[in-house]
């Protein structure tokens, strides 16, 4: 097929007359399909308002009804699920799809990289601002670089290329400056020959948001060098945005709860330890929860894991405290997942820790219930998960317990068994950091940036702010917002 027809086809089936940017980003996109050249990538830069999902909703069911073979990915179970139902089809997350585990040493699991069986496939990724370049490290997980893991088992494929939609002006990864696998620089050092375009024109459907409005100053102020003082909000015209006095709060909280749900609210806050006080505060002012997990509770997992979910007609076990059963089924659940508490089946503490049986239900993930065990010394805790000599302790602890299996390897088989030591790390995610918000986008979002004067203004600050500014659908409540960044 021709450049021009495929353009065409895309633009039969956008439902929009595409702006001079989007009608450029398709032709380059069909010049990069068209380029046989096993090395060619394709990045598509665009920010909130230019109408990048949509866009990259058309190619995708434009390919699809030509019988091009596609793996849609994203960075997080959020985004993977926002990425599927506005392309209408599976989408799922890089971990999951590029890395199974390896081997188990103890402390830590290992993953390696999954062998690519795909042929002729176009693999597409949203949200991949959010990919890092290792700077910051992910133990365990293949080379410790999640943007070299991708490229390598991509084009280890059979005639496999790729495709990266993101948003630079958002929150770049742990460690980073900037957003790797948006730079055209950072991918021809992989030896690729790179297709970029970018969106910069927001469209007339977003004129009357002023979550849309707002946010495109905020970034204009990152583009531009435009840094010179906080920015001042707009709220004058606009009813998707609004100042929420914190003796309002509690009261808005609960009636957000009640007419759209705990998963679609959340609180985005600064750090962890607020995060804490907002959560603790929800839950016993707004929810009533006095046992330490409650079903309904909301959790984000904040550790990867491989949940070994049992057969309930397999409980034999020659340890009471424990039940690992014979016919397990094995689940990767990652990092920055969200979760609701359907059944809390009891308490126990062991090894100088706190846990509890239940069933998790996995809204992202097509409400998948698993039945596992779960530490509730992460909770409250300032640390994003357990600490090294956290996991050190139990580990001895826990390993105490098999002393009387002769041989290493299988005294380790059957500590990676254990449901104790193996139980899910958790938070609560009523309110959670900017970086755990990322890549999903909730109806209603009340941000509480916390203080700030003219000298804490950083382009990280700035980052942050169009990032969360941006994971509000419908309604933007600014908690505490100060007068002075407030526009008369």
């Amino acid at each position: 097929m021709k450049t021009y027809e495929l353009v065409d086809r895309i633009i039969g089936n956008f439902g929009f007359s595409p702006t001079p940017d989007q009608h450029n980003a398709l032709t380059v996109f069909a010049r990069f399909l068209a380029d046989r050249r096993r090395e060619a990538v394709m990045i598509l830069r665009g920010s909130a308002g230019t109408g990048k999902t949509s866009l990259a909703a058309a190619i995708v069911y434009t390919l699809h009804t030509l019988g091009q073979h596609l793996v849609l990915m994203a960075p997080t179970g959020r985004a993977a699920k926002v990425f599927s139902l506005s392309s209408g089809m599976p989408a799922a997350t890089i971990h999951r799809t590029i890395y199974r585990e390896k081997k188990f040493t103890g402390v830590e699991g290992s993953f390696d990289l999954n062998f690519n069986f795909h042929k002729n496939t176009l693999f597409v990724v949203d949200e991949a601002s959010m990919i890092g370049n290792g700077s910051a490290g992910e133990s365990g997980f293949g080379s410790g670089s999640v943007l070299y893991d991708l490229m390598c088992y991509v084009y280890n494929g059979n005639n496999c290329r790729l495709m990266l939609i993101g948003d630079k002006a958002q929150l770049p990864p742990v460690g980073e400056e900037e957003a790797p696998a948006l730079s055209a620089e950072e991918l021809e050092g992989y030896g690729l020959i790179v297709y970029q375009c970018d969106l910069d024109e927001v469209l007339r459907q977003g004129e009357g948001s002023g979550i849309l409005y707002n946010a495109t100053r905020i970034r204009k102020m990152i583009t531009h060098s435009e840094m010179t003082q906080l920015p001042k909000i707009r709220f004058r015209g606009f009813s998707d945005i609004t100042v929420m006095p914190g003796n309002e709060l509690i009261e808005s909280l609960a009636s957000s709860y009640s007419n759209i749900g705990t998963d679609d609210t959340i609180v985005i806050t600064r750090s962890n330890k607020r995060a804490n006080t907002y959560n603790q505060g929800i839950r016993n002012t707004i929810l009533d929860r006095e046992e330490a997990l409650c079903p309904g509770d909301m959790l984000m997992i904040v550790k990867n894991k491989y949940i070994t979910n049992d057969d309930p007609d397999d409980s034999q076990d020659n340890n009471p405290k424990r039940n690992p059963g014979n016919n397990a089924k094995e689940t990767f659940i990652a990092n920055g997942d969200r979760c609701i508490v359907r059944r809390v089946h009891h308490f126990v503490d062991l090894y100088g820790f706190h846990f509890a049986d239940a069933t998790l239900a996995f809204p992202d993930f097509d409400n998948l219930e698993l039945d596992t065990t779960v530490i509730l010394d992460t909770l409250m805790s300032e640390a994003p998960a357990l600490t090294r000599d956290q996991n050190e302790k139990l580990f001895n602890a826990v390993l105490e317990d098999y002393q009387d299996i002769p041989t290493k390897p299988e005294r380790m088989k059957a500590l990676r068994k254990d449901k104790y030591f193996n139980a899910v790390q958790v938070k609560f995610a009523y309110a959670v950091t900017c970086h755990k918000a990322q890549g999903g986008q909730w109806r209603h979002v009340y941000l509480d940036q916390g203080y700030m004067t003219d000298d804490m203004l950083t382009p990280d600050y700035i980052h942050w702010l169009y990032t969360a500014f941006t994971r509000a659908r419908d309604k933007l409540f600014l908690v505490n917002w100060p007068k002075t960044q407030i526009e008369v």
